[in-house]
């Protein structure tokens, strides 16, 4: 029996690293694709690990023909679409790049696949940012709650999320949204909220920094872990037909309490190296973001294995790890 064939765009990335990872597990054929890079020694350092074991690619969402050629080369019997200028703070700055890479490039896959192979099952990566500030009256956000979002990078995503469903519904594609709220790791680039609390909290306690500048601290979060996230992925292209579904653990906390726990755990007083500066503060703020991940529970069997606090501790237990 042959393996199954999975493409992962931006396997190099935190997700796309660990959704690897998890389907050499399972048995598949793993391809990826990575964007050309003129600096490459670093480039796929998440994914050096298993290297012998995946086909990497150069490919950009941007460029239709380069997805054409990896889908031909690849053959997939399942495609995950993880590929996106992340960054919300970032996508104000780069709006336009943001709704290429995120937008268009995703259209572009869509518009591939449905050429070269239209019956691959296809998860699109969608973002809890694309609710916004709308919440339900009972403080969740869940599959039906209106979308209005705040950013660049929402904006792009809730384009990309509805073509996905567009060409689901005209073509007959297994097309799935997976709308994932924020999910860390200790492979989480440097200049996300939580790595950059981590980094710096290990840096004050190694007497490496003096202080860290943060933007808005009440701003409230529904943290994962990423290794749980890329399990509901691969579980909702399980399913027997295409769907979206919230994943997320249900509780949230706020910038503060994020950057309390980690000083806490550090034996570290966080009033006396935390500042606020105004330059991290996004043009308009989202405030609030908590998922009812009911769907995703009682449909695919998936339940969230880290915590808050265990994933936070994983992440500075593998800092502190990286001065010994």
């Amino acid at each position: 029996m042959n393996k199954k064939a999975a493409l992962i765009t931006d396997i190099n990335g935190q997700d796309g690293s660990y959704l690897a990872e998890f389907l050499l597990e399972k048995g598949y054929e793993v391809w990826g694709t990575v964007k050309r890079n003129s600096i490459s020694e670093n480039q796929t350092v998440r994914i050096d690990h298993i290297m012998n074991d995946i086909n990497l690619e150069y490919a950009d969402m941007t460029d239709m023909a380069s997805l054409i050629r990896i889908l031909q080369v690849s053959k997939p019997d399942e495609i995950y679409n993880l590929a996106a200028q992340s960054h919300v703070r970032i996508s104000f700055d780069q709006s336009i790049y943001t709704s290429q890479v995120v937008a268009i490039g995703a259209l572009n896959l869509l518009e591939a696949a449905k050429l070269i192979c239209p019956k691959a099952k296809i998860y699109q990566a969608s973002s809890s940012e694309m609710f916004g500030n709308n919440i339900d009256g009972d403080g969740f956000q869940r599959e039906w709650t209106p979308m209005n979002p705040v950013s660049p990078y929402g904006c792009a995503k809730v384009f990309a999320y509805n073509i996905g469903r567009n060409f689901r519904h005209s073509y007959g594609m297994f097309i799935s949204n997976g709308i994932l709220f924020n999910h860390e790791s200790p492979r989480r680039g440097s200049n996300f909220v939580t790595a950059k609390v981590v980094k710096a909290a290990v840096k004050i306690k190694k007497g490496l920094q003096d202080s860290l500048e943060l933007g808005n601290l009440n701003a409230s979060r529904d943290w994962g872990h990423a290794k749980d996230y890329v399990e509901c992925m691969w579980l909702i292209l399980q399913h027997d037909k295409p769907e979206d579904f919230v994943c997320s653990t249900g509780i949230s906390h706020t910038v503060k309490d994020l950057v309390k726990y980690v000083f806490d755990k550090l034996e570290l007083d966080w009033e006396n190296y935390v500042v606020q500066n105004d330059k991290y503060l996004r043009p308009e703020e989202l405030d609030h973001l908590k998922g009812d991940c009911w769907k995703a529970k009682h449909l695919l069997g998936w339940k969230h294995k880290y915590t808050f606090a265990t994933m936070l501790d994983e992440m500075i237990d593998e800092e502190m790890k990286a001065y010994k």
